[in-house]
């Protein structure tokens, strides 16, 4: 079956497994200890699955259950563009961030990450940390993100500031002619693990900044910083600027607001930053340049995969990987123009090529045909 790109939001479950063509999605609960989660394996051409836990507030089972897929999806292409040999997976477990967690559900959790064999590896994500990953690591060897003394990358979010910070001086020449971030306005939507990192280095750069996160302890270090601009969350996406950075939570895009946007640049660490992939035509029509998420936020993933490379993690090859985000970006850039497609649809094309490529190579019938 050929994967067809997702252009709007999927109808219902069977629906996205089958248009997206996904391997696995696993209902996971344990009584005992409260545990709801979602397994989703979207596709391991080119290696086991790989994507992080995200500990989040759900409506529904369905509602996790669409969310996990989302995100694995944008796993296998993110891997696939930046270089890295894994699948793309997910783990949603459904609950509120805001509660202790406990070490009961996250090892009931493990076990069953364990029982798919391989299958799928996790890591850190939206409301997990490395604390969380230990103890999943106590059920099952295959988790990712872990602590520098268990072997691991340790803290990653902000190698994945530097990513987004390399595809963004890519957009900006590709857009604006200019090589440098000096002087231009970034308006960053969520100051959190990444967003934060992302504008001391946008600082560092020369540029003006922006900031607005629904969290007031976020803000805080912000409010006095030279250079620094604290907005209202409401206003940050429709603010004028040369860069709109989404680093918060993934849709903030959406059929209604996109005529309200007034930045020149879409350059962020959000997932998902489009409610659904048709939309990139309306950000064409306003000349606003979109750089992809799965290929600007990459870099926490490809610096935590390192570790699975011969001689285990190494830092200096590792952040040497990320940086070639900015490079990543460009390539897109070019593609889009010579297919004359959408920034997003050359960034589907570039992965899928290349799962497409390596599938052939071991004797795999790709699902994946790379074409317009």
């Amino acid at each position: 079956m050929e994967v067809k790109a997702v252009r709007e939001q999927p109808k219902n479950i069977m629906d996205f497994m089958q248009v997206a063509d996904f391997e696995n999605v696993v209902l996971c609960q344990d009584q005992a200890s409260g545990l709801r989660a979602v397994i989703a394996v979207h596709d391991t051409t080119l290696g086991p699955a790989a994507g992080g836990c995200r500990y989040w507030t759900y409506a529904s089972y369905e509602d996790a259950t669409i969310d996990a897929m989302r995100l694995a999806r944008g796993m296998t292409y993110k891997y696939a563009a930046a270089g890295v040999n894994l699948g793309g997976g997910k783990c949603v477990v459904m609950a509120d961030p805001a509660r202790p967690k406990s070490e009961a559900m996250l090892r009931a959790l493990g076990r069953y990450i364990d029982r798919l064999g391989g299958a799928y590896m996790t890591g850190e994500d939206v409301g997990t940390t490395l604390e969380d990953m230990v103890n999943l690591r106590l059920e099952t060897p295959y988790v990712i993100t872990l602590p520098e003394d268990w072997g691991g990358a340790g803290a990653i979010s902000e190698m994945t500031a530097i990513g987004v910070l390399e595809a963004m001086k890519s957009s900006v020449e590709h857009a604006l002619g200019k090589r440098s971030l000096q002087g231009l306005t970034v308006n960053v939507q969520g100051v959190g693990a990444v967003g934060g990192p992302l504008c001391s280095l946008l600082l560092d750069e020369g540029a003006r900044v922006r900031v607005a996160d629904i969290r007031a302890e976020s803000l805080a270090p912000w409010r006095d910083r030279p250079g620094v601009e604290v907005v209202p969350v409401e206003e940050i996406p429709y603010l004028e600027g040369d860069v709109f950075a989404p680093c918060a939570l993934g849709g903030v895009v959406t059929s209604e607001n996109v005529g309200r946007l007034r930045t020149k640049i879409i350059c962020g660490s959000a997932n998902n930053q489009l409610w659904d992939a048709s939309l990139e035509t309306n950000l064409q029509e306003r000349g606003i340049l979109y750089a992809p998420d799965f290929i600007v936020n990459a870099g926490g993933a490809v610096f935590d995969a390192d570790r699975l490379q011969p001689g285990g993690f190494r830092r200096a090859r590792a952040e040497a990987k990320v940086r070639e985000i900015g490079r990543t970006t460009r390539e897109v850039f070019a593609l889009a123009e010579q297919e004359k497609v959408g920034t997003f649809r050359a960034a589907e094309l570039f992965a899928e090529r290349r799962i497409a490529s390596v599938g052939a190579a071991k004797g795999i019938r790709s699902r994946f045909r790379g074409e317009i």
